[in-house]
């Protein structure tokens, strides 16, 4: 497929964008939950404005109420949400999540509360440090006709705020995933603020009991459906990258445009042109890679995989070169609060851990390729 969008892509991108810019920008958003203590990290009114937009059922299919859309329109949007910083819990919940139900009796159950913009979902997968989801130690234990869920987990976005929980643990027949309700006795949440304002959560599950309706999918068959809920993320995750990294190359160009020194504009010095120029480039690669990560996922190709992994660790790295391009270039003023090109650099940060940063990618690539 070519790389460029069709006329009604078009449409979403210039309903999201004027969307996002007018309702989801930072001022209006990001400042205001931060600033105020907000333990949610984003707006319940916004995510109600993403509902009645539609955005939340771009990939629920029309038989169960959503717009039956795909990868790439969820990516655009998502991409209108990098360039805003928009606080929200999209990726989380109208993508990861939304992927994980399809094909299961759950959809029954939360669809309808994603479509009204009501529901709010969270993952839990990453145990460690770092994103590892091969190594997944949690214990799922048969207990009666559910299991017993003990272990712990990070690193979980919204967590504080999720009404259910997608959560991946081990059973005897193999991984496993459960959707574990909001106030499940034995489950302890954390609430800790990530380096971009948002709010994650650390969870503690001590034997929390969940009868078999809670697999997601089935037991034992659970890296199937993670595989799936991770390949989403990801090139989610990097759609939002690209349009974090190339909102901050605009602003830094801007500001090139306005500062002088020397009795000269800045940006007349060529070697900050050239850095420029190539900042652009790599943005340009990475929004390709992303792209055609997300029509290959739609087709559902065999090549996805390896497209996705190139599309995280090329959009994560054009991403934190721009946002330290932006804050160079800015000089002292780029680390203050004041100037919003740092706010972009801590979003930076959390996105290229989210779901693998880019060594975690190539090699991944690596592998996959046989080295």
């Amino acid at each position: 497929m070519p790389l460029y969008l069709t006329e009604d892509q078009a449409m979403l991108r210039d309903t999201a964008r004027s969307f996002m810019a007018e309702e989801g920008a930072i001022p209006k958003q990001l400042r205001l939950w931060r600033d105020t203590g907000c333990t949610d990290g984003f707006g319940t009114g916004l995510w109600k404005q993403f509902a009645e937009l539609g955005f939340t059922g771009i990939l629920i299919d029309q038989a169960d109420g959503g717009l039956g859309l795909g990868q790439v329109e969820a990516g655009i949007v998502l991409e209108e949400i990098g360039r805003n910083l928009t606080p929200s819990p999209f990726l989380m919940t109208a993508v990861a999540f939304v992927e994980a139900l399809k094909g299961t009796s759950h959809r029954e159950r939360w669809y309808p509360g994603i479509l009204a913009g009501e529901t709010v979902a969270a993952l839990a997968i990453d145990e460690g440090p770092k994103h590892r989801p091969e190594a997944i130690a949690m214990r799922a234990e048969r207990s009666g006709n559910g299991f017993k869920l003990s272990g712990r987990k990070q690193f979980v976005v919204q967590g504080t705020a999720a009404d259910v929980t997608l959560v991946a643990a081990q059973s005897e027949e193999g991984t496993t995933l459960f959707a574990v309700e909001k106030g499940a006795k034995g489950l302890e949440v954390e609430g800790v603020r990530l380096a971009d304002s948002s709010i994650g959560a650390r969870l503690t599950f001590d034997e929390v009991e969940v009868d078999a309706d809670a697999v997601v999918g089935e037991v034992g068959g659970g890296a199937a459906v993670l595989s799936r809920v991770l390949a989403a993320g990801r090139t989610g995750a990097a759609a939002e990258l690209v349009g974090l990294g190339s909102a901050a190359m605009d602003m830094t160009v801007d500001y090139l445009k306005q500062r002088k020194q020397f009795g000269r504009l800045i940006g007349e010095f060529q070697a900050l042109q050239f850095r420029s120029a190539h900042l652009y480039s790599e943005l340009e690669i990475a929004r390709a890679a992303t792209l055609k990560a997300q029509q290959l996922l739609d087709e559902g190709s065999p090549d996805a995989e390896v497209m996705v992994a190139v599309a995280k660790a090329k959009a994560g790295r054009a991403s934190q070169l721009a946002v330290q391009e932006g804050v160079q270039m800015h000089g002292g003023i780029g680390m203050t609060d004041e100037y919003d090109i740092g706010l972009y650099m801590k979003r930076d940060r959390v996105l290229n851990e989210l779901f693998g940063d880019p060594a975690y990618h190539a090699d991944k690539l690596a592998r996959m390729k046989g080295y």
